[in-house]
């Protein structure tokens, strides 16, 4: 009788329950420990030391193609304080191209503005876009002429001249970014560049230096920075 009201018993539960049946919770905790104590597959270590690495060298290899396969390009930039230098590390770098006031005057940028929302039309901030440059000659050494922005496209361009390049941009709050915009001064030649600038500017009667920058442009209109100008000295990025 008592079989086979047991037997009953056991059919009348799920298989969770006479699991939980047969399983104490010391069975639990030993399962547990033995667990915890069993080594990591070599896989699950290596895995996101991987990861972190490819992410570390992603910037340095895109920046290493970029000078490799890049065209030279020269950049003029818009006048430079003296007192960025003073105060900071870095020397933040202003282009012609990167206002707004420069671009819409070239074909195409109508036709960003166009897609723009709203009734005060404008480009929408993240939008990509490309700025056509053409070299422009030099005649004799010293500091090169920049080249000259002929118009501005949502699509890279897919077949240019030779002494042609597109830059690629970002649209933000009202100005163009390149990824050139900050240069970041090693502290031996601070002193330097600031003087620089500051005799410049009293070259120009008081009127804030420009500064030219060489760069390099990759096929996908990406940038890095080589050099630039000072008057007529070079450093070197």
């Amino acid at each position: 009788m008592t079989s086979s009201s047991s037997e009953s018993k056991n059919k009348s539960l799920s298989p969770e329950a006479e699991f939980s049946e047969k399983v104490t919770f010391r069975d639990y905790l030993i399962a547990s420990e033995q667990k915890s104590n069993k080594p990591l597959p070599a896989w699950r270590l290596v895995a996101p030391l991987l990861i972190q690495t490819g992410l570390i060298m992603a910037v340095p290899a895109q920046a290493l193609y970029t000078d490799v396969t890049g065209k030279t390009v020269i950049l003029q930039t818009a006048p430079v304080n003296p007192a960025n230098v003073r105060q900071s590390n870095a020397l933040d770098l202003n282009y012609n191209i990167s206002r707004t006031e420069t671009l819409r005057r070239l074909p195409g940028w109508q036709q960003l503005v166009m897609k723009g929302r709203g009734s005060g039309r404008r480009v929408p901030d993240g939008t990509n876009l490309y700025v056509i440059l053409q070299e422009q000659p030099s005649f004799g050494g010293g500091v090169p002429r920049a080249w000259r922005p002929l118009r501005v496209t949502r699509e890279r361009p897919t077949s240019l001249r030779a002494n042609q390049v597109a830059l690629k941009g970002v649209y933000e709050d009202g100005s163009v970014n390149y990824g050139l915009e900050t240069y970041y001064i090693p502290e031996n030649q601070r002193q330097q560049i600031n003087n620089d600038i500051r005799q410049a500017q009293r070259n120009r009667g008081g009127q804030r230096p420009p500064v030219v920058v060489k760069a390099k442009v990759d096929p996908q209109g990406n940038a890095v920075p080589i050099s630039m100008w000072v008057r007529d000295r070079n450093y070197r990025f």
